[in-house]
């Protein structure tokens, strides 16, 4: 349970009327501008405090406040001492706004507005830099987070992030406006809401603008995908310092962000491991029996995910290891160890993913993890752990730990499903665990992503990456970013750096990557030119600083002796670039407003949108009104208590908004195929099969056509069965080959086995049977 919110007796509107967001995309990098306008519209003075998500990555840089025609701009200050100063403000009757990071997840920032004296407006600014993702499309994504879910707070720990939750529409309104600016043309922009007309400002289509339609509820994050041509291109950005920093320092120098697509020989790729420990993580806590989106015909999450595991499941080498666990408050999985991939356990395992429900209550990941690292290793067998959740805990940055401390023994794979789950959770989990992290987000399918994740499992590892320099005389290079651990075929690796020194006339610099690859060396290299970039302010150097501060919060965790000094130089750090850290935070206070409070202030605290979780339940006191949320939704019933009434306890039964939708749609051709698959990778045939082709069991082994007759003598019931489902795959669902590329992989290597000699002919007559025109090249045998 967790205070959700104060507000007056009256259960007036929160004070937070609208919040405008300019966003500024150069290449790969976006500049975010928020302001938030609050209004007091009680008859006393009033506090405020909003908790809201920011991107996991985000380099919050600025912070102001306008009253009336007077702006504050916020200083970065040590923690205590800016929270110091601002309760000494408001106590003294001066208005005053501080923003700070959680010091359990860096993806939630608190802001708390002071002293806003009666009917007295308050405009509050926000500025982050953040790097866009690359997507496998090609084109980047930008997202602005909208829903801050609970954050689930295991039994026993102090931890805690207050959320603010509302059921239905937040009372503020959004206003988005965006430009985008590159080298490379643009292609077009995409969202899953609502645009404005897209309007270029230049003839070669390098700078264009456009706006977000007017109604946005802001019920659900905020996506944009850009799409540039030759995205997929190594590039450098060198920006220049600032004059006025300290000399030496990381706001003074010159810094340079390596931006590289990694490349490797495709024969190399192709080669997919035989061998692994494949270990499935599964939320089933109640918010898992939620609708993955709006849109009609949505399935439950639950659902999706039994999808998701059964394609898993069908498509791993004979011969691994696997394991499934299910986790909520508690866990469990499905054998005791880890067990060897075969007919026997994996129909054990089907039977059980299809009792699987979201039925284990809160979202405690820690145990789970802790049980899986304790079992040993099988040798040749490299773990590969994939994680399915669509939770926030509070523990965040306690469980990325735990992942890091193990990473030598694994590569960790994650999934954030839904609006809200925890940015921070899901790609600190990968980044780590030296894996990939992915979101189902909106209408999203599951499948199709989780299986390009099982490819980079399944591809060789690459390993003993370094980076190395090749720097003009009089120029020394400081490396920002922590050594590669990972790196995959097409998906991007940044690397920042300081530049120090100054260059006798040469103007370019070389950064290559070394690695090797099935035993043999490799080479990814890029040429950029030393000369600063103007367009970029000092976007970089903070992407940089954030990225330096994160590397010195993780080695403070990691509990060395010189803790303290690590702390001092974070904050030194912080301080200087005027980016946040777990250890600062920004504080302003307008020392020409003092008024006599009389009473404590009004508190109250602004919702921040969640499409799934219920409002809270109310107790009126004195002077205010407690509001109380559980931590789990989607449950029969809640019960609330309250914290610091004496023996007031509320109950609420609430039928959970999740379970009432319509069930979703049924299985697909191509999951009832999957399904039918064995281990080995054939089919048997029989009715099942045959339903999915559209056909009667009598019509696959009937005499028509006569050709047909002649063939069937020649292979064996289940070589003909399984080139039938070869052809029907590459024939009829080749849209979604990515969730079916190792299905018809196992499937081919089979029938290549069964040593049948030519199948041109029952190729031919496949095709016929099945209203295809598939090669026989096309299926691999």
């Amino acid at each position: 349970m967790e205070i959700c919110g104060l507000v007056t007796e009256k259960n007036e509107p929160v004070p937070l009327k609208s919040i405008s967001v300019e966003v500024l995309v150069q290449d790969h990098v976006s500049t975010v501008s928020s302001t938030l306008q609050y209004v007091n519209e009680e008859e006393r003075p009033l506090e405020a405090l909003f908790v809201f998500p920011l991107p996991a990555d985000a380099a919050v840089c600025h912070f102001s406040a306008k009253i009336g025609e007077k702006e504050i701009v916020a200083e970065v200050q040590d923690r205590e001492s800016a929270r110091d100063q601002y309760d000494d403000a408001v106590s003294s009757g001066q208005q005053a706004f501080l923003l700070e990071e959680s010091a359990e997840s860096p993806d939630v920032f608190r802001l708390s507005v002071g002293c806003l004296s009666a009917g007295q407006n308050a405009a509050v600014t926000i500025i982050y830099v953040t790097e866009l993702s690359v997507q496998d499309d090609h084109s980047l994504h930008f997202c602005l987070p909208a829903v801050l879910n609970p954050r689930y707070t295991p039994a026993g720990s102090a931890a805690g992030i207050v959320s603010e939750i509302s059921s239905g529409a937040v009372p503020y309104t959004l206003t988005l406006g965006v430009h985008v600016s590159s080298p490379k043309p643009i292609s077009k922009l995409e969202s899953n809401c609502t645009l404005g007309p897209l309007v270029f400002l230049r003839s070669d289509h390098t700078q264009a603008t456009v706006n977000l339609s007017p109604g946005h509820r802001f019920d659900k994050d905020f996506e944009l995908f850009v799409y540039y041509q030759d995205t997929h291109q190594p590039s450098a950005v060198v920006e220049a310092g600032v004059t006025t920093a300290p000399p030496g320092s990381l706001m003074r120098d010159p810094v340079v962000m390596i931006s590289l697509y990694p490349e490797f020989p495709e024969e190399v790729m192709k080669s997919l491991a035989t061998r692994g420990e494949f270990v499935f993580v599964i939320d089933r806590s109640g918010s898992m029996d939620c609708v993955m989106h709006e849109g009609e015909g949505a399935q439950m999450r639950i659902e999706s995910a039994k999808d998701t595991l059964l394609l898993l499941l069908k498509s791993l080498p004979m011969g691994c290891y696997f394991n499934i666990y299910g986790f909520g408050s508690d866990f469990e999985s499905f054998f005791p160890k880890s067990v060897e991939y075969n007919q026997d356990t994996v129909d054990q395992a089907l039977k059980r993913v299809k009792e699987m429900q979201a039925d284990m209550g809160g979202t405690e990941i820690l145990q789970p993890l802790k049980h899986i690292y304790s079992q040993p290793c099988y040798p040749d067998h490299p773990r590969q752990l994939f994680i399915f959740t669509d939770g926030e805990v509070s523990n965040t940055k306690e469980v990325l730990d735990l992942v890091k401390s193990h990473a030598h023994s694994h590569r960790c794979f994650s999934f954030g499903i839904g609006e809200g789950a925890s940015a921070a959770l899901i790609t600190g989990m990968a980044r780590e665990g030296s894996g990939h992290a992915q979101f189902i987000t909106d209408s999203d399918r599951m499948q199709p992503k989780v299986m390009q994740s099982l490819r980079f499992a399944l591809q060789p590892a690459v390993l003993n990456i370094s980076v190395d320099w090749t720097l003009p005389d009089g120029v020394t290079v400081d490396t920002l970013s922590p050594p590669f651990s990972v790196l995959f075929q097409g998906q991007r690796a940044l690397i920042y750096a300081q530049l120090k020194g100054e260059s006798s006339g040469v103007s370019e610099g070389t950064v290559t990557v070394k690695y090797s690859l099935k035993d043999q060396p490799g080479t990814n290299q890029l040429h950029f030119r030393l000369k600063p970039t103007e367009e970029t302010g000092l976007s970089i150097h903070r992407l940089a600083a954030r990225t330096l501060i994160r590397s010195l919060e993780q080695e403070e965790r990691s509990g060395p002796a010189d803790a303290e000094g690590i702390r001092s130089r974070m904050v030194e750090l912080s301080v200087q670039s005027g980016v946040s850290s777990v250890h600062t935070a920004f504080i302003a206070v307008n020392k020409d407003s003092r008024q006599t409070v009389k009473g404590p202030l009004l508190q109250r605290r602004v919702p921040t949108y969640d499409s799934y979780f219920n409002a809270c339940c109310l107790m009126d006191t004195s002077e205010t009104c407690m509001a109380y949320c559980m931590m789990e939704s989607c449950a029969d019933s809640w019960n609330i208590e309250t914290d610091g009434i004496e023996g007031a306890v509320l109950s609420l039964q609430a039928e959970s908004e999740c379970r009432q939708r319509s069930p979703g749609p049924p299985k697909d051709a191509l999951l009832q195929l999957v399904s039918l698959q064995k281990a080995s990778g054939c089919w048997d045939l029989d009715e099942a099969l045959a339903d999915v082709f559209g056909k009667t069991e009598d019509e696959l082994t009937d005499q028509k056509p006569a050709q047909w007759m002649m063939v069937c003598t020649q292979v064996d019931g289940s070589v003909w069965v399984t080139l039938l489902a070869l052809i029907w795959l590459y024939g009829c669902k080749i849209e979604q080959q990515v969730e079916w590329q190792f299905v018809a992989m196992k499937a081919a290597s089979w029938i290549g086995s069964q040593k049948v000699g030519d199948l041109s002919q029952c190729v031919c007559v496949g095709n016929v049977l099945l209203g295809c025109q598939v090669t026989k090249e096309t299926l691999g045998i």
